[in-house]
């Protein structure tokens, strides 16, 4: 593959590497960018601080229901002490909040709409949070459903929002729950790709105990050994979180419908800041 300057240049930017460092990475991983990202990390070659600004993959995962609708966003700042900070709260409940209530087409729509509380564009509200708290803010991505929706957030660094066909609010309530858990992909089988279950058994096809056995049987253990990961995947055959007697799909079954979900884990896909463990603790005895 031809690794042009352009590509080079990204890596760069989101690594802070050397421009040979970069290019390297990008011809030993046949211009993967998330491979050559590894691959720099692996040697050392990332730095902790990015040519593009500084690393914002702490922060809040907060959400807003309503009668009507629901919304769900994460917003990211630089530490986990910030996420802490009232003020940081506020600001990403309030987001959540906008959101449903405005129904913007992206976050670039978000960002250019007035708070209704300051009259200020929201890209400026945010601004000037990063003033006032002293760290990078980023609002990173949202979801939101109109219709019978639920919500469940663990401590701020895990979402779940749903929206079923009718209303049950405990039942909805426990899919939640369940769903920030057990991270389903997948509602029912109907969803899933063909693709997906190709690559799962080609995967099993070529362990080594299958490889053993005797060609004509292998289809059949494989088939079975895919049905079971496929169906940790899907939500409607998982075991119920509370009861693993039952899976999600028997406890809803006749009650409600689960049309959509979204489950949102903070900072996943970020690249973390690596802080020294030790002289994090040496600040902290000197503090």
């Amino acid at each position: 593959m031809n690794i042009t300057a352009q590509m080079v240049k990204e890596l760069r930017d989101k690594t802070g590497a050397g421009m040979m460092d970069a290019k390297k990475a990008l011809v030993e991983t046949d211009g993967d960018m998330e491979k050559a990202m590894e691959v720099l990390r692996q040697k050392g070659m990332a730095s902790a601080d990015k040519k593009m600004g500084r690393i914002a993959a702490e922060g809040l995962i907060a959400s807003f229901v309503s009668d009507s609708c629901g919304a769900m966003v994460e917003v990211n700042c630089e530490t986990d002490f910030v996420a802490k900070n009232d003020e940081f709260k506020e600001l990403t409940s309030g987001l959540a909040q906008m959101v449903a209530e405005t129904n913007p087409a992206d976050n670039d729509a978000l960002l250019a709409s007035t708070c209704p509380k300051c009259g200020k564009a929201i890209s400026e509200v945010i601004k000037e949070k990063i003033a006032s708290i002293g760290e990078k803010i980023t609002f990173r991505r949202f979801v939101r459903y109109e219709g019978n929706t639920a919500t469940y957030i663990h401590n701020g660094k895990i979402g779940v929002l749903i929206k079923t066909d009718k209303k049950d609010d405990e039942l909805m309530n426990d899919i939640c729950l369940h769903i920030a858990s057990n991270a389903p992909e997948f509602i029912s089988r109907n969803e899933i790709p063909q693709s997906v279950i190709d690559h799962e058994t080609e995967i099993e096809m070529g362990k080594e105990d299958i490889l053993k056995k005797p060609e004509a049987i292998r289809p059949k253990i494989v088939e079975g050994r895919v049905n079971k990961i496929i169906a940790s995947r899907v939500l409607l055959e998982q075991p119920f979180v509370k009861n693993p007697d039952v899976t999600v799909g028997q406890l809803i079954e006749g009650k409600l419908t689960i049309e959509k979900f979204s489950r949102f884990v903070l900072g996943e896909g970020l690249e973390k800041r690596q802080d020294n463990f030790a002289e994090e603790v040496m600040s902290q005895v000197k503090g």
